[in-house]
């Protein structure tokens, strides 16, 4: 399969260079593969980055070079690829200065078609995606699909962004065909989630895919990482990140995106950021250092914060 137009985007300053690529997956893969974002960056001192919640599964191939990632809670992890599925919590990701590689977002249910693993078991965590559970087992019974590892590299041998993305494109579309398929109902009451920012009663949603609140829970369990309330929540501050990075205030934010108040939304901000809308957005307006962008992992989205090197504030 061809991949779609890529848009590439680079710039040096006085503390690096970089270069970001961006593209749709095929349209056969869509909606469950949501974008591809190709990275390099050649910075002369470390960069750390913290990651909020999103409504997606992340996963990241890594060319060469390791990223550290720590969660409140939780032993720091250092890996080259990195899978990471939905969570309630933020993330702070570190590297050296230089990186290379591939982001993809999934929703989550493409996510458990295409690695088998029930997403319960990979929420609010960042793993190695050769070690789950499938990859193991796939290798086991002789399994001809290649590794993370072996795509990794593979993905670096080629010579531009747009053959690395059509060859991610066909890699998928053999996973997908392979996979465990996710269930009808679960794609319509999670594209039902999004479509209304998290406002969605439990209840209600239930009943418009006819199943009880028990198996609705259980089923987003295993195929979306989260329950149904847990991933409203998530989407429900998507929405307010967006819509306060876009000016609003935050007392319409509030009403907009269903939180009781304004206090109800500050908790949320910081249960689930570890800040508060106001110190958020006023991080993201800070000088940013030369030569470092930003880069949100979902466009028009305010997903991250970069943050001082270790050792300056």
């Amino acid at each position: 399969m061809a991949a779609g137009v890529v848009q590439v985007r680079s710039g040096q300053g006085a503390g690096g260079s970089w270069e970001f690529a961006v593209a749709p997956p095929h349209p056969r893969l869509r909606p469950g593969v949501l974008s591809y974002r190709g990275i390099r960056l050649a910075m002369d001192r470390p960069r750390r980055r913290l990651e909020a919640p999103i409504g997606a599964a992340t996963l990241l191939l890594g060319f060469e070079q390791p990223v550290r990632i720590s969660r409140a809670g939780r032993p720091t992890d250092t890996l080259v690829s990195v899978y990471c599925g939905p969570t309630t919590t933020p993330a702070v990701g570190e590297h050296g200065g230089r990186l290379s590689g591939i982001e993809v977002l999934l929703t989550p249910w493409a996510a458990f078609t295409l690695f088998g693993t029930p997403q319960y078991e990979l929420a609010d965590r960042t793993v190695d995606p050769d070690q789950l559970p499938h990859a193991l087992a796939s290798r086991r019974a002789g399994d001809r699909r290649r590794s993370v590892r072996e795509l990794s590299a593979a993905l670096a041998s080629l010579p531009t962004w747009e053959d690395r993305f059509g060859l991610l494109d066909d890699v998928f579309a053999r996973w997908r065909e392979v996979g465990t398929p996710s269930s009808a109902r679960v794609v319509r009451a999670w594209s039902e989630l999004v479509r209304m920012g998290g406002a969605m009663p439990v209840r209600r949603l239930a009943d418009e895919v006819g199943w009880s609140v028990r198996h609705l829970e259980n089923r987003f369990r295993e195929q979306i990482g989260l329950g149904p309330k847990a991933a409203a929540r998530v989407l429900r501050l998507q929405r307010a990140r967006r819509l306060l990075a876009a000016g609003r205030g935050q007392a319409e934010t509030a009403a907009v995106c269903g939180f009781y108040d304004q206090a109800h939304l500050s908790g949320e901000f910081k249960a689930m950021t570890g800040c508060t809308p106001r110190e958020f957005m006023v991080a993201r307006q800070g000088p940013v250092e030369a030569g470092a962008p930003a880069g949100d992992r979902m466009s028009g989205e305010a997903t991250s914060l970069v943050l001082a090197p270790p050792g300056r504030t």
